[in-house]
């Protein structure tokens, strides 16, 4: 019984009732939205130690933070460390995109250690390990990677990027669009390479039935990956991207039909008045399944502030109808990110998230706002740093130039309105 049959039946599951209590709303709110396909709670059958997230309609915006190693870097302590900064900083999810060192050690020591969902990318490990064995993509087999999905959910990733939506038809199309970036999704580019090497489909698509069947088995969700993700603002909304979708939108359906919950991953580059077209596109084609954005970055010229650019997409494409935001850090385009790169990411873009919750009308978000708005009024510093969303940063900044009188700040001093107020 997969999380999707269970709401088909009618049956509320534990996690369904965790999700609830988080969400602060009835059990059943959460059954229906599953059984729906707008509402995912991914959650690996071989995980115990890990808290459940739910993600989709009528739900607080979740984030994701990626962390992993690099062919240059690959220390597991350093991971570990990325990770511990990624929950500590509010994440609801991480993910392991590793492409340096023993990928399934490293995997499993970061499944043993998160408390948080945990996503993966299985084509990597394929990839990496024919590079090893002094092999190129060529000579990895459909086969291998087919058994790659295996083995991820195997380890309890709970959710699994796979780009099944690139196929022979869609390789017609990128040859005729002339992309500034073509693909930068590495998932995408290592597919195209192999699709174009061998003249054959994507087994990804040719048998994804067998990759539903897998994820069935160990209840893992399928997150649709966007190969064809645009990796500059000019390759935005063009046909390559548009063709994609539509293939996605096929698949989750037979994804569904088989009990396997899904997430489709979304852009990318994208001007910030195209946000909410590509949002409700994508909506209304794939029948609300719950949408997993990459920012969107919505210009190309701010490298080392692009956690910045994206939370900006993000808050835009969140109240819009996106439901979960893959952060970005200041290192994207630059470098391997560092755990405080990785802490600045999950913040930016959990406020991005929250701004957008306010938009959809969460009442918890409102609440929350509404909190910190009379522990301001009152004074209330001790109170204000314990509910904001940053503590450490916010602690740190006050510290940094107390006032002589710690009732105010020392931006205004006694002319603080809201002493002038109070001794009125």
């Amino acid at each position: 019984m997969t999380q999707l049959r269970s709401a088909r039946d009618g049956i509320i599951t534990p996690q369904m009732t965790k999700v609830a209590e988080l969400e602060e709303c009835e059990p059943e709110f959460i059954r229906a939205g599953i059984a729906d396909g707008n509402i995912i709670i991914p959650f690996n059958k071989k995980r115990t130690a890990a808290s459940v997230c739910g993600i989709g309609k009528g739900l607080k915006t979740k984030v994701n933070a990626n962390i992993g190693t690099s062919a240059d870097l690959n220390d597991i302590d350093g991971e570990i460390a990325k990770l511990k900064a990624a929950e500590h900083a509010g994440a609801d999810a991480v993910m392991d995109l590793s492409t340096g060192g023993d990928l399934r050690a490293i995997r499993k020591k970061i499944v043993e250690e998160a408390r948080v969902t945990l996503g993966s990318v299985p084509i990597y490990e394929a990839v990496v390990t024919a590079n090893s064995n002094k092999r190129s993509i060529k000579d990895i087999t459909s086969d291998d990677l087919i058994n790659a999905v295996k083995t991820h959910c195997e380890d309890g990733i709970d959710f699994l990027t796979i780009h099944c939506g690139i196929t022979l038809d869609l390789l017609k199309v990128l040859k005729e669009c002339k992309r500034v970036c073509g693909v930068v999704s590495r998932g995408g580019s290592f597919l195209v390479e192999w699709m174009t090497k061998h003249n054959r489909e994507n087994p990804y698509y040719e048998r994804f039935d067998e990759v539903v069947s897998i994820m069935r088995e160990y209840d893992a969700t399928l997150s649709l990956g966007d190969g064809m993700r645009p990796g500059a603002l000019a390759d935005a909304f063009d046909r390559v991207q548009l063709h994609e979708l539509n293939v996605l939108a096929e698949l989750v359906q037979r994804a569904n039909d088989k009990d396997v919950q899904v997430v489709v991953e979304g852009p990318g580059h994208v001007p910030i008045n195209q946000i909410p077209a590509q949002m409700k596109l994508q909506k209304e084609l794939c029948k609300g399944a719950p949408f997993y954005v990459l920012g969107p970055i919505v210009t190309d010229v701010a490298p080392g502030y692009d956690h910045i650019t994206s939370a900006i997409g993000g808050a835009i494409a969140a109240s819009h109808g996106a439901d979960f935001l893959c952060y970005v850090t200041p290192t994207e385009h630059l470098s391997l990110p560092k755990a405080e790169h990785v802490r600045e990411g999950v913040v930016a873009a959990k406020i991005a998230a929250h701004a957008a919750d306010l938009a959809k009308g969460i009442k918890s978000a409102w609440k929350w706002d509404y909190d910190m708005s009379q522990l301001r009024r009152k004074r209330d510093w001790e109170g204000q740093l314990a509910t904001c969303i940053d503590p450490d940063r916010a602690k740190s900044l006050r510290e940094s130039c107390m006032p002589n009188d710690q009732k105010v700040c020392s931006m205004c001093a006694d002319l603080c309105v809201f002493k002038v107020a109070d001794e009125s």
